[in-house]
């Protein structure tokens, strides 16, 4: 548990994650880079959203900070526990992904539920913590989908139009 709870900090980790997001956006095809490309605004939202402004809001402390029977398996960490940041951001991710990539779907959360519950396993968030997590993120990433489907449905035919217009303009005079 603490290896995957510090997933994120794994040299291996950043290298497979960099080489799939690398993949959707060169040869995932519409779907993918819409993937790749919605995974970046989705993390910084989800993310500042944690830690800058729930966090703050609510103020809880870890555990590991309160508790004096914590079994602690890696650094407390100085942040506040309220949502639990890994929680947010792995389900935001899983939840995008499986919108787009439905079959996965339970791959998707069993990931982002087994690195939420190692943040409880190895002593530096409560279950609440990891839950309210699970709640934010998957808000979160709702949020930016519509958002994107909002905007593409309103200028795709506008950009259609756009490209349809320059085929003429080009065709009569040239």
């Amino acid at each position: 548990m603490p290896f995957l709870t510090d997933l994120n900090k794994q040299k291996i980790a950043q290298i497979i994650v960099l080489l799939v997001w690398l993949t959707l956006l060169l040869k995932g095809g519409e779907r993918g880079r819409t993937v790749a490309l919605l995974l970046i605004p989705l993390i910084l939202f989800s993310d500042q959203l944690s830690s800058h402004v729930i966090k703050p809001l609510v103020g809880r402390l870890r555990p590991c900070h309160v508790l004096s029977d914590v079994r602690l398996l890696v650094p407390c960490g100085s942040g506040l526990s309220f949502p639990s940041s890994h929680a947010v951001n792995n389900f935001a991710a899983a939840t995008l992904f499986s919108y787009y990539y439905k079959r996965w779907w339970w791959t998707f959360f069993t990931f982002a539920s087994t690195v939420a519950y190692s943040r409880v396993y190895v002593g530096v968030h409560y279950p609440f913590d990891v839950a309210g997590g699970a709640v934010i993120g998957a808000l979160c990433a709702i949020t930016v989908i519509a958002l994107w489907e909002f905007v593409h449905h309103q200028m795709a035919p506008r950009c259609k139009a756009l490209v349809a217009k320059a085929k003429r303009i080009k065709k009569n005079h040239g």
